[in-house]
């Protein structure tokens, strides 16, 4: 099921979780109820219609493989409850500058060569001023002279920045909701609801795809889990890519003790993101070593096709490549690279 309907603008200001719900649902596509009732079906009836859905649209059944640099890393002024690169917060995160040209362009080579085709660069601003967008888009040039597709990942943009990246030649701007609108005060409080909507709004208008997804686990109800989805799949159009996030909990940030999310739980979301969304690259992101080698190949069963791939994940540990290489190759997926060769070995 795709949006049929255009939001033509924002949903109103209000704390009622219900009334928040029957506004969405007012809207068109994709309720809240039925995202709901997707979560509450049977395991087994829910991985068949994901799978389903998978196949119709990406009959190749490749696994795309992205590389995420932190090329700006700390001393990030918003208060992002799960975020360590927060200033405020005592961690273990160091406050580094902008990388130099040279290190971004040896990282993406590197990347290229252990199979990624993605490279993604992320900087831990609020919003970059217009002289790091300068920068920004010197990386972006670079990196698309290697060959690989380019992503970018540097907070909020106003219209004029994002026409820059887009005449850089980025392919890919990476904004999440992170989650559903009623609880997302929740989390953080330094930016709001709409200045996400905001900049993917921007981004469209630039003309480069959209990479928008967000984090499970922080304390959500299901019901916040579906809005999230619900108000992802209601984009018009929907995002390319939706990362899926698995909290990773960090020393020193307010969500340090948060109880981990069921695992089976998560497969459901993953499951529900690729029905509700099913064109989309839905990318296995942050905290997939938490979730061990069984989740991660049930979650490749409910519609994941992407995977951040190598050692480091901005400042959280992600499995290292060759893991990653040999868990494809026993459950018999190929990557994106290598889908008109063979299967991945």
């Amino acid at each position: 099921m795709q949006a049929t309907q255009t939001i033509e603008k924002p949903l109103t200001q209000v704390k009622s979780q219900k009334d928040l719900h029957k506004e969405l649902d007012a809207l068109g596509a994709w309720s809240v109820a039925q995202v709901e009732a997707l979560f509450a079906l049977p395991l087994s009836d829910l991985m068949f219609r994901a799978q389903e859905t998978h196949r119709a649209h990406f009959p190749d059944g490749d696994v795309e493989l992205a590389t995420l640099l932190s090329i700006k890393t700390g001393g990030c002024p918003e208060d992002c409850g799960y975020c360590p690169q927060a200033a405020r917060y005592d961690t273990d995160v160091k406050a580094n500058k902008l990388m130099d040209l040279d290190e971004v362009l040896e990282a993406a080579k590197a990347a290229k060569a252990a199979g990624s085709n993605r490279f993604c660069m992320g900087a831990a601003w609020r919003e970059p001023k217009d002289r790091d967008i300068e920068k920004v888009a010197a990386m972006i040039k670079g990196v698309k002279a290697l060959g690989l597709e380019t992503c970018a990942t540097l907070g909020m943009l106003e219209p004029n920045q994002a026409q820059a990246l887009q005449e850089a030649g980025l392919d890919f701007y990476n904004h999440n909701l992170d989650t559903s609108e009623d609880f997302y005060r929740s989390v953080i409080s330094t930016r709001g609801y709409q200045d996400r909507l905001d900049t993917i709004s921007n981004v469209r208008a630039a003309g480069m795809s959209v990479c928008c997804g967000g984090i499970v686990g922080m304390g959500e109800s299901r019901e916040q889990r579906a809005a999230f989805l619900a108000r992802l799949a209601n984009l018009s159009p929907y995002p390319e890519s939706v990362p899926i996030n698995h909290l990773v909990p960090v020393a020193g940030t307010p969500l340090a003790d948060q109880k981990p999310l069921d695992p089976l739980e998560f497969v459901r979301t993953i499951a529900v993101a690729r029905i509700t969304m099913p064109r989309a690259r839905v990318r296995l992101s942050a905290g997939r070593q938490e979730l061990g080698r069984a989740v991660q190949a049930m979650c490749f069963q409910a519609g994941a096709n992407s995977i951040f791939y190598g050692e480091q994940l901005l400042t959280t540990g992600n499995p290292e490549a060759e893991q990653d290489r040999e868990l494809l190759a026993e459950l018999g997926l190929k990557t994106k690279q290598s889908r008109k060769t063979e299967v991945l070995v």
